[in-house]
């Protein structure tokens, strides 16, 4: 849960209908992911793609977003009027989602789909920047802003899993065009909030890291958590085709996405009263540590409805961890360090998740669903950092007591 902070207060009214427009330009990327997500490496499939070659073409725009995004963070701020940049971002997607049709070479699609990564990974986090504006400002509820996205993600893969079960994997390119050309209509009605009072979560990304931020135990813990993270990206890249292999229909697959958002989404919706009776060391710990299993668990034959429940981890592998680095950073970080702390989180976890991905590439193509034993390895790892990041918290704390 977010709140408003206590910023100094404004002489303007908020902008009209500020909550239901915001709920608009959320859903907007998320009716792409919906599509794209799931379904483009089935896609990619269709053209003969190797394992690997499906690996790397989704790794690498997310390598690229590492670096571009902090970029675009400080052009954002600095163009005073973030909408701005927010109505070219979705353009060039369009464009780039354009283009994909032109050739279905590997080389061509690599360098395309690349630039989308890099045009596109703008569009989010200045939504998210415009939100947290009206949240500190005028008091609006976040939550009720972001779920509506999530929704729209969850109609998003239910339709493109019946199309593809209809037409097969050839829906996916229109389907994502269409979705783009909606989010430019979507810009348009894009709240108008100013040159922002803080830089932005990506922007801090290009500045020097302040005291806190140094920390061993604090890097220790984003570390580990951005591994975890991280370790989801051979489920981003190849559980559907996996799935579609041992005879999943397109429904099926978009049911089996579709619960672990729903689960997601529950867990946020209980994460404040979870805060009142759980440790966040507990929270963030069991988090991680389910992620091993269901790693673990996945290469078994666990039949449709097996699946459907361990995709309900999910709540735990990313929404409960998630909530616990978060409470755990406002206890460790000074609020003016604030940005400076969600964009190292940032880093971590789009790095890790970009290696994860593209080793998991040849982790499929080798052992098939046994690679995910690969991925519980590299959450395994990132469970020993957060027991690190732990007990160097705990240490100096028990020197006070004892002192």
């Amino acid at each position: 849960m977010i709140l408003s902070d206590s910023a100094p207060p404004v002489l303007h009214l908020a902008p009209r209908h500020f909550t239901t427009r915001l709920a608009l330009l959320f859903s907007g990327p998320l009716l792409v992911n919906g599509f794209a997500m799931p379904f483009f490496p089935i896609w990619l499939a269709t053209l003969h793609m190797s394992d690997p070659e499906i690996a790397l073409i989704l790794a690498v725009p997310m390598f690229l977003r590492v670096f571009t995004a902090p970029l675009a963070g400080v052009l954002a701020d600095r163009m005073g009027e973030r909408t701005r940049l927010l109505h070219v971002s979705a353009v060039l997607s369009l464009l780039t989602a354009l283009a994909l049709f032109v050739s279905d070479s590997f080389w061509f699609i690599l360098v395309v789909y690349t630039l989308q990564g890099g045009v596109y990974s703008p569009y989010v986090p200045i939504v998210e920047a415009i939100a947290l504006s009206g949240v500190r400002r005028w008091g609006f509820d976040y939550a009720r802003m972001r779920l509506w996205g999530s929704i729209v993600f969850i109609v998003a893969t239910m339709i493109g899993g019946e199309l593809i079960s209809l037409v097969g994997g050839s829906m996916v390119l229109p389907a994502m065009a269409l979705s783009f050309a909606v989010m430019i209509g979507i810009t348009f009605l894009a709240p108008k909030v100013g040159p922002p009072r803080r830089p932005s979560t990506l922007t801090s990304l290009a500045a020097p890291q302040p005291k806190a931020l140094r920390r061993r135990d604090v890097q220790t813990l984003i570390l580990g958590v951005g591994l975890v993270n991280g370790s989801h990206g051979m489920l981003f890249a190849f559980s559907a085709l996996y799935w579609s292999k041992i005879g999943f229909t397109g429904t099926e697959i978009g049911l089996l996405w579709s619960a672990g958002v729903l689960a997601e989404i529950a867990m946020f919706v209980v994460a404040k009263p979870l805060l009142l009776r759980m440790s966040l060391w507990v929270m963030i710990l069991s988090g991680a540590a389910l992620a091993v299993g269901r790693w673990l668990l996945f290469p078994l034959d666990l039949g449709f409805g097996g699946y459907l429940a361990l995709q309900t981890m999910h709540a735990f592998t990313y929404a409960l961890m998630h909530t616990g680095l978060q409470n755990q950073l406002v206890r460790q970080v000074p609020e003016e360090q604030e940005a400076g702390a969600q964009g190292l989180y940032f880093f971590y976890t789009g790095l890790s998740t970009a290696v994860c991905t593209f080793i998991s590439g040849y982790a499929y193509a080798w052992y098939g669903a046994s690679g995910f034993y690969a991925m519980s390895a590299v959450a395994a790892l990132g469970v020993s950092l957060i027991v690190a990041a732990w007990t160097m918290q705990r240490g100096p704390a028990m020197t006070r007591r004892a002192a």
